[in-house]
């Protein structure tokens, strides 16, 4: 038999959505899945690793994967580059593992673009009121933040129907429950099996 080549599973949502939250609990529940990798031209913070938290590379390091097509998605942040490179995720996928991408929306449109074969669930809150909440819990807005902040939340919700499925992150763990019924059914999607019809 054929060896099942993994899935990208992409990940985002509006700030708020607790996208960093529902990744760390799924890795952790589901320890064959691999993360991806961002390469970045920022300076390692303290403890940060080359090859396991990001892939540090120079301005021109960077520039030259951009042009050469070497990543999935890139963006530029407070003058330094981020970027999901795309030989890390296709080896993976390769070798037969499933892949999590979390990243922000406007990043995950590139993807959809770069890499339409993936699968796109958008995480939202449960309701306006909690995403108000979890905005103001985090302490660190002003009022006038906050607004800005609030609203670009509402209009990032309306991205919804771009991607494939929604999850409703009202428990984590009942988040990363849907999840994992997703990744389950994209495994035994038709189109993802037909390698087997090989063996008949």
């Amino acid at each position: 038999m054929s060896q099942e080549q993994g899935i990208l599973f992409v990940l985002s949502g509006p700030s708020g959505a607790g996208k960093g939250t529902v990744c760390k609990a799924l890795m952790g529940r589901l320890p064959e899945m691999r993360l991806s990798i961002s390469a970045t031209t920022r300076q390692p913070r303290e403890g940060e690793q080359h090859g396991v938290n990001y892939f540090f590379k120079t301005k021109n390091q960077f520039q030259t994967m951009i042009e050469s097509g070497q990543l999935l998605e890139w963006a530029e942040v407070y003058g330094n580059y981020y970027g999901t490179p795309r030989t890390f995720v296709e080896e993976k996928l390769a070798e037969g593992s499933d892949v999590l991408l979390e990243i922000d929306i406007q990043g995950a449109m590139q993807v959809k673009e770069t890499y339409p074969d993936g699968v796109f669930l958008f995480l939202i809150p449960p309701s306006a009121m909690e995403l108000e909440a979890r905005i103001l819990g985090r302490g660190t807005e002003t009022e006038d933040s906050f607004a800005t902040r609030f609203g670009a939340a509402r209009d990032e919700l309306q991205m919804m129907s771009k991607y494939d499925y929604v999850v409703v992150n009202d428990v984590v763990e009942a988040a990363c429950e849907r999840i994992e019924s997703i990744i389950t059914a994209e495994h035994c999607s038709v189109a993802r099996n037909l390698y087997l019809l090989k063996e008949w």
